[in-house]
């Protein structure tokens, strides 16, 4: 596996979304591998895009947002989900990308399908916010064989609060995988 280097994250994040797909999730924990072949994405654009955390301005939940790019954004929803957001462009934009769904490659147990499903088989918790994705124990690298992938783009799930910005096609999933959480 070649992990992906900081200059993958520091582009327009529509590019570095659909780029996720296939590349492979690793948490190694407690000397366990984990890996997941990424399968769902959502883009998040920055501040000026109603549906992102950033829109309402740096707080100390969002900080990691702006920068720098390739760190996890990794916050709790429901008071019990934890999401994890891979940072994208240049320091200042407040933009990142949501994994919404794995497929299981390695020592995954539980459910994949879905932002906290997946959170809880891999084992990211608020302990991996910022980190960076480069590191040893937690990053995401190319896989061995790169498959053809179709591109499916659909509107992002559970953001009706953000006006025009909930029908926005900037959700992006593989074409027949059986592990999106959605369709």
């Amino acid at each position: 596996m070649k992990k992906l280097t900081h200059d993958f994250y520091v582009r327009d994040t529509i590019t570095v979304a659909q780029d996720l797909l296939g590349k492979l999730l690793v948490h190694r924990m407690e000397s366990v591998e984990r890996i997941g072949r990424i399968v769902e994405v959502e883009a998040y654009l920055g501040a000026h895009d109603l549906a992102a955390h950033s829109s309402k301005g740096i707080t100390k939940r969002t900080q990691v947002m702006y920068g720098p790019p390739g760190r996890a954004y990794v916050y709790l929803i429901y008071g019990m989900h934890h999401c994890m957001n891979v940072v994208t462009e240049p320091e200042g934009n407040g933009a990142a990308v949501l994994i919404r769904a794995l497929e299981p490659v390695a020592n995954l147990p539980g459910n994949t399908k879905g932002p906290g499903l997946l959170c809880k088989a891999m084992g990211i918790t608020r302990e991996r916010d910022a980190h960076e994705l480069t590191s040893d124990d937690f990053f995401i690298a190319e896989p061995e064989t790169a498959d053809r992938i179709g591109i499916i783009k659909r509107p992002r799930i559970g953001v009706d609060y953000a006006g025009d910005w909930a029908h926005e096609l900037l959700r992006f999933y593989i074409e027949g995988n059986a592990f999106v959480s959605r369709r």
